[in-house]
């Protein structure tokens, strides 16, 4: 179980193959659970020019580390991965990837959803958004 926060843009795509040749064995999962979340270029009914997250270093990751570990008592999986950018992003950036890999399809999925769920509901992230009218905090959803 990996956590990563990444200030820098990255691929989600070679961030799977490259977890996988690292840390899983050929042939050991059966199914694998991708949810990529990007920036889009509007919200709220404005169009958004670019985007700021901050975090609390040290809490989030602890944070995502701890869900991390409960997808793994609940459900049966080998293995998950989230990564979370953080710093400016521009719309069409990669801002969250989050895999899960298991025997079966059933327990990537729901692993997988309710990884994503609690990340996005809870994890200490906040986003400012820029917008033409400026500057806006954005309340979580």
């Amino acid at each position: 179980m990996i956590v990563r926060l990444l200030a820098e843009p990255f691929d989600p795509w070679q961030t799977v193959q490259a977890h996988q040749r690292e840390h899983l064995a050929p042939g050991s999962y059966g199914a694998t659970a991708l949810f990529v979340g990007t920036m889009r270029d509007f919200n709220q009914g404005d169009t958004v020019r670019g985007m700021t997250l901050e975090h609390y270093p040290g809490m989030t990751e602890r944070y995502l580390e701890d869900i991390s570990r409960q997808a793994a008592a609940r459900w049966d999986i080998l293995d998950s991965l989230i990564c979370h950018r953080v710093g400016p992003l521009r719309p069409d950036d990669p801002i969250v990837l989050v895999a899960v890999w298991s025997a079966h399809r059933a327990a990537a999925f729901d692993a997988s959803r309710w990884l994503m769920e609690e990340l996005k509901s809870r994890a200490p992230f906040w986003k400012k958004e820029v917008t033409a009218a400026g500057e806006r905090w954005v309340e979580n959803t």
